[in-house]
């Protein structure tokens, strides 16, 4: 079992930044592809950013590219979400998922094990 938690939501002007964080316990994740998703109000689960199963992939939405960066510290167990130039576009719950075998990083269907959630807002 993996267990994840995430941290750094908040509310944050357009433009500015948050840094995600998603602590994992129970096992190392050196081994899983780490993702990251949102969800708003009456919208669907939707992908943002993930590692591959090696960790030395990045994959991006193309709504991340260039604003956001996925990154992984293996020694601390955690996943990182840096945001920068944010857009209320971006307001949305945010969770970390961790996933051990291959398969479409973008479908949280491929995830096993998710944090709860950690709400940003971004206002304009």
């Amino acid at each position: 079992q993996v267990q994840l938690v995430e941290s750094g939501g908040g509310l944050v002007q357009a433009g500015g930044s948050l840094r995600l964080s998603c602590a994992a316990s129970g096992r190392t994740f050196s081994n899983y592809g780490m993702g990251w998703f949102r969800q708003a109000p009456g919208k669907e689960r939707e992908f943002v950013a993930a590692t591959s199963l090696s960790g030395s992939n990045r994959y991006y939405a193309n709504s991340a590219k260039g604003r956001f960066t996925i990154s992984t510290d293996n020694a601390k167990n955690t996943v990182y979400l840096q945001m920068n130039s944010l857009k209320p576009e971006d307001t949305a719950v945010y969770y970390c998922a961790a996933r051990n075998y291959s398969g479409s990083y973008v479908s949280p269907f491929s995830y096993n094990y998710w944090g709860q959630g950690t709400q940003v807002t971004v206002s304009s």
